[in-house]
């Protein structure tokens, strides 16, 4: 995933010192470990003794909602409805996981199935059902054709209200390209029932912000996925959400090749076309879903595949660097470096 650098660091001793001499608002930031990275929770405001509540309240939904949607860990809810698939049954679920597992079908359908959860077997094939980046040879070819024979998508799985069922035993669903974008959007939200109205809640570089830092917007840098530095600047609106998806923090490496962890369903093969796809929008599940989307999709029709899900802020940077834009994602970036840009205004 992109790395994104919030450009206010400097500002922590003077908000130090504002805090010392009573005056307020002022910056205060906490760091949770969940969904196996740092969550760093960012706000300005007055209201601290709040704001630690919410951080509270936040870890015990978010370590929940990890040990529930854990794809290959321990007995949560999804391992169990994974098992469920496999044995041809139905199970009930709750109705936070049948919500999210609804969005993830809509999005896989606009998606024309590139974003695609139900190719968890793949993604353990692969070796990415892992805390430690896999090593070795790449799967076997005729392991990798049989699951692609079987065709395991996301309209296999049938819903009676919420309990579900698959036509496909070979679905196992994996939420790890959507549930982080969901649950950034869900903890801004918490945080306003606190009445913490501004803040950026940033997880591995993918955030959802409200309000604005003092007199400005919240501002992010973001890394060029090939290079050292910062490729782009942008000030990030209130509701917003900004998801990436790259190929070059999480691989498996053989023989001096890297083989990324975004999988092309149609192929069961790793993407090599895109090192990033970042995505600009209200809602952070549809920005997780489509940024992997797209990787998928490529230089050639990332952007009808974005106007199928109603997008129009989006970055592509290919394999040599080369940036692909659409017009309203260029009018609100600055680029910190010189880059090879092509805008796209039509799909």
């Amino acid at each position: 995933m992109l790395r994104v650098f919030l450009r206010w660091s400097l500002l922590l001793p003077a908000a130090l010192f504002v805090t010392a001499c009573g005056r307020s608002p002022a910056d205060h930031q906490q760091t949770l470990l969940v969904f196996g990275t740092l969550l760093d929770i960012k706000a300005y405001t007055d209201k601290p003794e709040q704001f630690n509540k919410a951080v509270q309240s936040l870890d015990e939904t978010f370590q929940d909602m990890h040990r529930e949607w854990h794809a290959w860990k321990g007995e949560g809810e999804l391992v169990r409805l994974n098992r469920a698939f496999a044995d041809g049954q139905a199970m009930s679920v709750s109705e936070s996981l049948g919500d999210l597992l609804r969005q993830s079908q809509a999005y896989s359908q606009q998606s024309d199935g590139l974003f695609n959860p139900a190719i968890g077997r793949l993604i353990g094939l692969w070796g990415f059902h892992s805390d430690e980046p896999p090593g070795g040879p790449p799967p076997d070819p005729n392991a990798i054709q049989a699951l692609l024979d079987a065709s395991p998508s996301m309209d296999d799985i049938r819903f009676d209200g919420n309990l579900l069922s698959s036509a496909n035993e070979t679905v196992e669903i994996d939420l790890g390209a959507f549930a982080k974008g969901y649950a950034l959007n869900l903890a801004i939200e918490k945080l306003k029932t606190f009445g913490i109205g501004h803040a950026i809640v940033n997880a591995g570089g993918d955030l959802c912000v409200s309000g604005r830092h003092g007199d400005r917007p919240w501002a992010i840098g973001i890394r060029h996925p090939l290079g050292e530095g910062v490729i782009a600047s942008v000030d990030v609106s209130d509701g917003e959400c900004v998801l990436t998806s790259g190929n070059y923090e999480r691989y498996r490496e053989y023989e001096g090749i890297r083989y990324a962890h975004i999988l092309d369903p149609r192929t069961g093969y790793p993407v090599e076309h895109v090192a990033s796809a970042t995505v600009i929008s209200p809602d952070g599940g549809l920005a997780d879903a489509a940024a992997t989307a797209l990787s998928v999709a490529g230089p050639d029709s990332w952007h009808r595949i974005a106007h199928q899900m109603e997008l129009n802020q989006v970055m592509l940077v290919n394999e040599k660097g080369r940036v692909y834009i659409t017009p309203e994602m260029k009018a609100r970036i600055v680029f910190q470096q010189s880059v090879d840009a092509v805008i796209i205004s039509e799909p």
